[in-house]
């Protein structure tokens, strides 16, 4: 089972080899130029690619044939297992959701902007989160906001 973080990495290094080599995004040039919406676009692209390719290993592995251990014990650890990579998966898919909706704001010349003020998300959070839709204010006052309706 593959872990999140190794596929992001992967995806990040596909993309800096795709892109000119040693290319980051920086302050130093206009913000949301076409090289930096060319970056962010296969980032996430390739990290699209690399959710899709783990959920077909887990689709397959669960193809291959039901849990079949003879130990209560060892039943119960393989289902526990199967369980949390299922819960994963499904983390995942909500994830491909937020990438296409980032893909879709690139192609509408939207990606990079917050949707509540409007100002530049700024690119240590994108590289950080490429789907992030608020700056850190804006996600900060949203979640006080989200805590507050929930504790009432």
């Amino acid at each position: 089972m593959a872990t999140a973080a190794f596929e992001d990495s992967d995806a990040l290094k596909n993309v800096k080899a795709a892109l000119e080599p040693g290319y980051v995004p920086s302050d130093d040039e206009e913000y949301m130029s076409e090289t930096q919406l060319n970056y962010f676009r296969m980032l996430l692209l390739e990290w699209k690619k690399s959710i899709q390719s783990a959920s077909s290993a887990t689709l397959q592995s669960l193809q291959d044939g039901p849990i079949r251990e003879p130990d209560l014990n060892d039943r119960a650890s393989s289902e526990t297992d199967w369980s949390i990579e299922l819960r994963t998966r499904d983390r995942q898919r909500k994830l491909t959701a937020k990438i296409d909706a980032a893909l879709r704001r690139i192609d509408a010349g939207e990606y990079g902007f917050c949707e509540v003020t409007g100002d530049p998300i700024g690119l240590r959070r994108l590289i950080a989160r490429p789907v992030a839709t608020m700056t850190v204010e804006a996600q900060e006052a949203h979640e006080r906001r989200e805590k507050i309706s929930r504790d009432d």
